[in-house]
């Protein structure tokens, strides 16, 4: 993970390009840990004493409750601080906000609009941080998706996946994530719609290192044959609702995963979903709500994978 200037020992997570391989393999043994503990009766409370600092600028659900309930389960406590809360809402700077939260909290959490925040706070704080999703990012997804693939696939490296629909941040940082860890990923976006560039430059190269292909296509077919995850996200993101109309025109029905789609890929395909879903527009129900969904395994496994990334940027692990 990135080691941050502002200390030389502190490490941030604020996307999936701050993580080398082994930072990926250790925190996906160390969630897969702590996740059969806590089924087992037997937690560790590896942070107690600890205190997570939240800063929520979106709203949320999975990365609220799964976080709060992952530093309760490990035995520290978590502070959510709604932006509109705290002196943020009335012009303090995020410089400043850092520095000052630096001094009472062991480690920042932050689900912002633009990337470049959850920069700024890095920059300045002397805690660690991690993005708990921006416009460009969201890395505590991906390793909840990469822990999801593991169980079920029983490897990484070697495997086909096939994400359709809007090249957002879960497609940039799920583009590194499977370079990162051998995972051939075909992405179908439409024009205008692609994932960022630069992403795309850093993942191929990454899977040239691990035999991982990257594969950007204007075309779902393509990219569904013979995958072995298909996944899948909302077309419209937060902050995105303006552009509902001119969305939908592009999306549907071209990019929705239904049963023509699954058919394409392995018969024993899974389907992915960062969640919320909106059935019927990105998948339809009987793809969501089917045998090969494995999305409620998904959504427990960011817990898991969060409290692995929470025990090793505070050292507890």
């Amino acid at each position: 993970m990135k080691t941050s200037k502002t200390s030389s020992s502190k490490r941030d997570l604020l996307s999936m390009q701050d993580m080398a391989p082994a930072d990926i393999s250790a925190i996906l043994k160390l969630a897969s840990r702590l996740k059969k503990e806590q089924k087992s009766g037997k937690p560790r409370q590896l942070l107690r004493g600890k205190t997570l600092g939240m800063i929520f600028q979106k709203p949320s659900t999975r990365t609220r409750v799964s976080f709060e309930v992952g530093m309760n389960q490990l035995g520290g406590h978590a502070l959510f601080l709604g932006a509109s809360d705290i002196q943020i809402a009335r012009g303090e700077t995020i410089e400043d906000t850092a520095k000052t939260l630096s001094r009472y909290v062991d480690c920042l959490m932050a689900r912002v609009y633009d990337h470049a925040d959850v920069q700024k706070l890095a920059a300045h704080a002397s805690v660690p941080v991690i993005n708990g999703l921006s416009d460009a990012f969201h890395p505590c997804q991906i390793l909840a998706d990469l822990l999801t693939i593991q169980e079920y696939k029983k490897k990484l490296k070697g495997l086909r996946m096939a994400w359709l629909g809007d090249g957002d941040n879960v497609c940039n940082d799920l583009l590194l994530g499977a370079a990162k860890t051998g995972i051939s990923m075909a992405a179908a976006c439409p024009a205008g719609y692609e994932p960022l560039e630069d992403v795309v430059r850093t993942a191929k190269a990454e899977g040239k290192k691990t035999g991982a292909e990257i594969t950007i296509t204007s075309d779902p077919a393509t990219a569904a044959k013979d995958a072995d995850i298909i996944v899948t996200d909302t077309f419209i993101s937060i902050g995105k609702e303006g552009e509902r109309a001119s969305r939908e025109a592009v999306f549907l029905p071209k990019y929705q995963v239904n049963s023509d789609v699954m058919r394409l890929a392995k018969k024993d395909a899974i389907f992915m979903h960062c969640l919320p879903a909106k059935r019927g527009q990105e998948v339809t129900a009987d793809v969501i709500d089917g045998a090969r969904s494995v999305v409620w395994d998904e959504a427990e496994n960011r817990l898991h994978a969060q409290k692995a990334v929470l025990c090793m940027l505070m050292k507890a692990a």
